[in-house]
């Protein structure tokens, strides 16, 4: 069966997907073809199905009916997620009086930055032109993902919120959701079974082969250096990453029931794949 899956040029994702697309994890039922965009752009496919796997932000689940969400292969924080940079250090009524970048509207960072401190004035880019939108002067603060989360001190600009730990506070512990990987709901729950098992022996087999999986993930290291992208890696691909669990699916839910309290997403019918 050939399966077409979508992933984001980012190194967490490559390293999950290491195994299946080198061919050192085959599958006798599945051919897969390869997509790569930022989350932002998988998001807006995945509200007009155009493929069958692919990553998507926690928050697109709420537009996106088509889809029903894999247990493996989730980007969860364990006690820490998004951050807010800027020049210099802010309260957080001056945060909010701030226009931010932020790296999509669907993204599950943008919807827990609205959680947390309510509405705000925003302008879209992308994620990785955050950073010097921040340090110009072109937006007051940035709402930074990836491996910018970690380099934001050499780019010039200093941590002023931490939404990760905010959540990890709030929902005592339960992991940040981030992204996660969907397949198409009419593709059938036998088979998105068995997929779910083929990308769950993905990641198993990187966390197995660290250093060959890190090379490969390195071609998508934006010039970090290794031992930046290697701390990224073992940040978002961890015990959560290979099934979630029910600490997992919990956050997922939790998310959503907090969202729509607060009427930012519609009402929906949340879809996730059998354990």
């Amino acid at each position: 069966m050939e399966i077409s899956v979508g992933h984001t040029p980012d190194s967490d994702d490559a390293f999950m997907f290491y195994g299946m697309f080198t061919g050192k994890v085959p599958s006798p039922e599945f051919k897969v073809t390869h997509v790569i965009e930022d989350i932002e752009k998988l998001n807006q496919k995945a509200t007009n199905p155009e493929l069958d796997v692919t990553a998507v932000s926690v928050h697109a689940c709420a537009y996106i009916p088509g889809y029903t969400i894999l247990r493996s292969g989730g980007s969860f924080g364990i006690g820490y997620g998004p951050i807010i940079t800027a020049r210099k250090q802010m309260t957080i009524e001056e945060i909010k009086k701030c226009r931010i970048a932020i790296p999509g509207k669907m993204t599950s960072a943008f919807l827990l930055l609205q959680l947390m401190i309510g509405k705000f004035d925003y302008v879209e880019m992308n994620f990785s032109d955050i950073p010097e939108a921040v340090k110009s002067g072109k937006v007051d603060a940035g709402l930074v993902i990836h491996e910018t989360q970690l380099s934001y001190e050499q780019e010039g600009n200093v941590k002023i919120l931490d939404v990760g730990e905010w959540w990890d506070k709030t929902t005592n512990g339960l992991p940040v959701p981030l992204g996660i990987n969907v397949m198409r709901t009419d593709l059938g729950m036998d088979v998105i079974h068995k997929f779910d098992k083929y990308l769950q022996s993905s990641i198993e087999y990187g966390l197995e082969n660290l250093d060959d999986a890190l090379e490969y993930a390195m071609q998508y290291s934006r010039g970090k250096p290794r031992d930046l992208i290697e701390k990224f890696v073992k940040m978002y691909v961890n015990k959560v990453t290979v099934n979630m669990g029910d600490s997992g699916e919990e956050s997922i839910r939790k998310l959503f029931e907090m969202a729509k309290e607060k009427h930012l997403v519609p009402n929906f019918e949340l879809s996730i794949a059998i354990k």
